[in-house]
């Protein structure tokens, strides 16, 4: 009798999590979003869209 193969490395969907922090959903009206993207070409990094959300907040609400 044949032996069966056994896989316990199903593959996941989506994409694995690479951060700490609680992640949140928000919808942005397009006068919004282009706003941000304004803002973040304007950084001399010109971070990407959740990083520029992540900084922006961080200097509205934290003062840093």
């Amino acid at each position: 009798m044949a032996s069966s193969i056994i896989n316990d490395n199903k593959k996941r969907r989506g994409r694995p999590a690479t951060g700490l922090g609680t992640m949140v959903g928000v919808r942005l009206q397009p006068k919004e979003l282009e706003a941000i993207d304004s803002w973040a070409t304007s950084q001399p990094d010109q971070p990407s869209r959740p990083e520029a959300i992540r900084r922006i907040v961080r200097q509205v609400l934290l003062k840093d």
